[in-house]
């Protein structure tokens, strides 16, 4: 599933890292560790790649992350308040400098009114700089929507 362009942006991250001396840790839903998988693809990845979380069920976003159940029961996993407490939660639970989280719908199925197949929602948080938040309606099927949710991810990390 990785190929050469997630590779690369892998790559800037973990660059851009090192030369700030920032750790990450990652938070996924529906990447599956994809995000994490790129970057520890990359040798030397260990000085900046701290710890990964993957939180596919809800109870693991709550049990892992400390994402409030009643949180998710009220607005759903895929949500900017989700995101927000994955890259949140995954600060408070590493030591790491940098988080990035991804909670969305790959599809085929899943989506339904307010979210399509294809929305992903993104929380990018910096120790002591607080948490941005974004989303995306990704065009394709799932291999398309994870591919482009990893490279988004990693974009996002470029800037925190």
């Amino acid at each position: 599933m990785l190929d050469a362009e997630m590779l690369a942006a892998a790559e800037a991250v973990l660059a851009a890292c090192r030369a700030e001396g920032l750790t990450v840790a990652t938070a996924e839903s529906c990447t599956g560790g994809l995000i994490a998988a790129a970057l520890t693809a990359i040798a030397g990845s260990s000085e900046v790649m701290e710890r990964g979380f993957v939180t596919y069920a809800n109870a693991a976003k709550s049990d892992m992350l400390g994402v409030p159940a009643p949180l998710i029961a009220a607005v759903g996993a895929v949500s900017e308040p989700v995101a927000r407490a994955m890259a949140e939660g995954a600060l408070q639970r590493s030591p790491a400098a940098l988080s990035v989280a991804v909670t969305g719908i790959a599809g085929p199925g899943g989506g339904g009114p307010g979210k399509p197949v294809g929305l992903v929602w993104f929380g990018v948080a910096r120790r002591g700089g607080g948490i941005r938040t974004a989303s995306e309606v990704f065009p394709g099927d799932r291999a398309a929507v994870r591919r482009a949710t990893v490279l988004q991810a990693l974009a996002l990390l470029l800037t925190a």
